[in-house]
């Protein structure tokens, strides 16, 4: 009997609804490169559809082999634990389909040239013409930050391979949250070490509120240091070699050769610092902040978030709800990379990040109080 099959593209969510617009294109971009299979998408938490209305649109339309990919560049807690666990809860709910779960983007040649795609494009924006040398430019490779050691050190190779592929005279890592070092104290660094240009580039697919984070802390260094040319990469978004990427992942599912690196993987092994995860069970912590993102219409904001919405002053200032988000059982003692504080309790237990405190990662951050 032939397979019926189905894609299923898994976000994390935004409440920026310019970011949530983007991911949707990426479904857009999967369905014309597979016009004989449905394609759908939908988050953990902060926006519409969820996963499970995502999968229920296509049961509905014939669809019982689900080829599901994660929307994201690499596998942390959200990959590793989250999507799986709704996934798995779905499938058991449902025993007329199957779901086969693919992997991240990773580290990918495809990716690489693609980021460096970006970063030219922002160079030539800023007068650089293609051949010439980079040796008096600096580059920052910003990424998302988690309690995962083997995901931020993917975004160290990532800078490595644009330091060296486009001959940059120095790179740095920074990320926009959870760990260290952060966006701010990271350019701080690089102001120091003599270089006339720095090129600040988001490794991100999307905008968000972490990629305005991004941009905002660049401008506040840049206005601090006005002897160097601070340069603002545009995100990767939907380029062409991105779908190209998304599209491999859907066929190493068909082939069996979807094979997750678990050598460096905090829940497989003793990673350093890291040995209280290991064998920590496979749950979501976003069941209780599915959809939630609404109710904004009239923020200030104009659907372009940038956690305002977060601030309980700011929410009584212009009569929006206020909402606070993933308390659970345990305190981290710091905010998490959603900008809002991790305190626990749900009956579930995530072991806190052992670098919480660290003076460059989630303890420098303040967030601004709202004017």
């Amino acid at each position: 009997m032939e397979k019926k099959y189905g894609i299923m593209v898994c976000g994390h969510g935004s409440r920026n609804q310019n970011a949530v617009g983007e991911f949707s294109i990426l479904s857009e971009r999967l369905r014309e490169r597979f016009p004989q299979w449905p394609v759908d998408y939908g988050y953990l938490e902060f926006a519409n559809p969820v996963i499970h209305h995502g999968l229920d649109a296509l049961r509905e339309k014939g669809a019982r082999n689900i080829l599901a990919v994660p929307g994201m560049l690499f596998a942390a807690g959200h990959a590793k634990n989250d999507i799986p666990s709704v996934l798995n809860t779905y499938a058991a709910k449902h025993p007329d389909i199957t779901i086969e779960y693919g992997r991240e983007l990773g580290i990918d040649l495809k990716m690489i040239r693609a980021a460096g795609t970006r970063i030219r494009e922002a160079l030539e924006a800023s007068g650089w013409k293609e051949g010439e040398s980079l040796y008096d430019t600096l580059l920052v490779v910003v990424g998302r930050g988690a309690s995962d050691p083997d995901a931020n050190s993917n975004v160290a190779k990532v800078m490595r391979m644009l330091w060296e592929g486009m001959g940059f005279g120095w790179a740095e890592t920074a990320y926009s949250g959870v760990t260290f070092p952060l966006v701010e104290p990271a350019l701080e660094h690089v102001a120091k070490l003599g270089y006339r240009r720095v090129v600040v580039f988001p490794y991100f697919l999307f905008t968000g509120v972490l990629v305005k984070r991004i941009y905002s802390q660049t401008d506040a260094v840049a206005e601090r240091h006005p002897d160097i040319s601070f340069i603002k990469a545009g995100y990767l978004n939907d380029h062409d070699l991105v779908i190209d990427t998304f599209v491999d992942r859907v066929h190493e599912i068909i082939d069996g050769a979807n094979n997750m690196n678990c050598q460096m993987c905090k829940y497989r092994e003793q990673v350093l610092g890291f040995e209280a995860d290991v064998g920590q069970a496979q749950e979501s912590h976003h069941h209780h902040v599915e959809g939630i993102g609404g109710g904004l219409e009239n923020c200030p904001c104009k659907g372009d978030c940038d956690a305002s919405c977060r601030d309980e002053e700011f929410c009584a200032k212009h009569g929006l709800p206020f909402t606070p988000l993933h308390t659970h059982d345990h305190h981290h003692g710091h905010d998490d990379h959603h900008g809002h504080d991790h305190a626990h309790d749900h009956g579930h237990h995530h072991h806190p990040y052992p670098q919480a405190d660290h003076p460059l990662g989630p303890v420098s951050m303040q967030k601004p109080k709202t004017q």
